[in-house]
């Protein structure tokens, strides 16, 4: 219900605001686009470039957890006792 409510609200907001609006660059350069584009185009740039700012966070902490798992499993190991092998399985009888 939610999600159908947000995609409702988000589409009367598209509807109701086709009028063009022109965004103006650097060194004369302009683009005419309807305002509902415009919007969700910055919206999508402010999403990319979060994204691109938290990936090296993302990845330190991969690292950190990779680094951890490695200490944790040669510790586990250097703790448990060592173990006879186990003996072949019989087969046939």
């Amino acid at each position: 219900m939610l999600k159908a409510a947000i995609f409702f609200t988000l589409f009367a907001f598209a509807l109701n605001n086709q009028h063009d609006v022109t965004v103006h660059f650097f060194f004369g350069r302009q683009w005419t686009a309807p305002l509902v584009l415009v919007v969700l185009s910055a919206f999508a740039i402010g999403l990319v470039i979060g994204v691109l700012g938290m990936v090296p966070r993302w990845w330190q902490h991969r690292r950190t957890a990779v680094l951890a798992r490695k200490a944790a499993t040669t510790t586990a190991a250097a703790l448990e006792p060592e173990k006879p092998p186990a003996p072949p399985p019989l087969y046939g009888i």
